[in-house]
């Protein structure tokens, strides 16, 4: 709200309007726009392919936060753009098939850069690292490993009263290293299995994903309306 109240004040406004909610909501989640970061041709339609592999599936998996905007406006720190998501509900539990979702939308960006260029590129560093961290989650916290079964192999770090939150230092795991063997190759599992299927749900959605992707090089941004239309071909 008070960034809001910031940029409607900047443009001379004497009330907030919902462009402003909506422009703050962008500067928080994703940075202030950069747009002397130049990007070279062959780059920018690397990142509108990519941030097109993100907005596809989270348009057409089940149980996915909608895609308010996709934008290949450089933002933040390192954002070469970037695809905003707004959940409609407060929702405080997940399913498997609900993370398994959740991972497809992350790896769609890398997925997408595979499909069309056959090569993967450091833009997808961050969401690896995010899809990493909820399969390791599955198999250690949530009881969801195949192979490991319903155990807690690791606590939140949060946990209320943990070794770690007393003393300031990392918990020693509990487990022998054969475990930890097994956890590593089944996080390495999940995450091989949500980016084949990523791959092919993309195949399979090729000329959506080269035609969506060329459009949002020409507009450079665009929001969830004109995605949706897309997807139902009428746009």
């Amino acid at each position: 709200v008070n960034e809001a109240a910031l940029l409607a004040t900047r443009h001379g406004r004497d009330a907030v309007t919902m462009e402003d909610f909506n422009d703050a909501v962008e500067r928080i989640v994703a940075g202030l726009e950069k747009r002397n970061r130049l990007l070279n041709p062959r780059e920018r339609e690397i990142v509108a392919h990519h941030e097109m592999g993100h907005a596809i599936m989270a348009s057409v998996l089940p149980g996915v936060d909608p895609v308010h905007k996709v934008s290949i406006i450089p933002r933040g720190i390192g954002a070469l753009g970037y695809t905003i998501q707004r959940p409609t509900e407060d929702r405080f539990l997940m399913t498997r098939t609900e993370l398994e979702n959740k991972m497809a939308v992350l790896l769609g960006g890398r997925a997408a850069e595979w499909v069309v260029y056959h090569h993967l590129s450091t833009g997808a560093a961050d969401d690896l690292a995010k899809v990493t961290d909820i399969a390791r989650a599955m198999v250690t916290r949530y009881g969801m490993s195949e192979t490991l079964g319903q155990v807690a192999l690791e606590r939140d770090r949060r946990s209320f009263l943990s070794p770690e939150d007393l003393t300031g230092m990392p918990r020693p795991r509990d487990f022998s290293d054969v475990t930890a063997a097994a956890i590593d190759a089944e996080v390495r599992q999940i995450v091989d299995q949500a980016f084949e299927r990523t791959v092919a749900a993309l195949t399979e959605r090729r000329a959506l994903l080269d035609r969506a992707a060329h459009r949002l090089l020409e507009e450079e941004t665009l929001d969830g309306d004109a995605l949706k239309a897309m997807i139902a071909g009428t746009a």
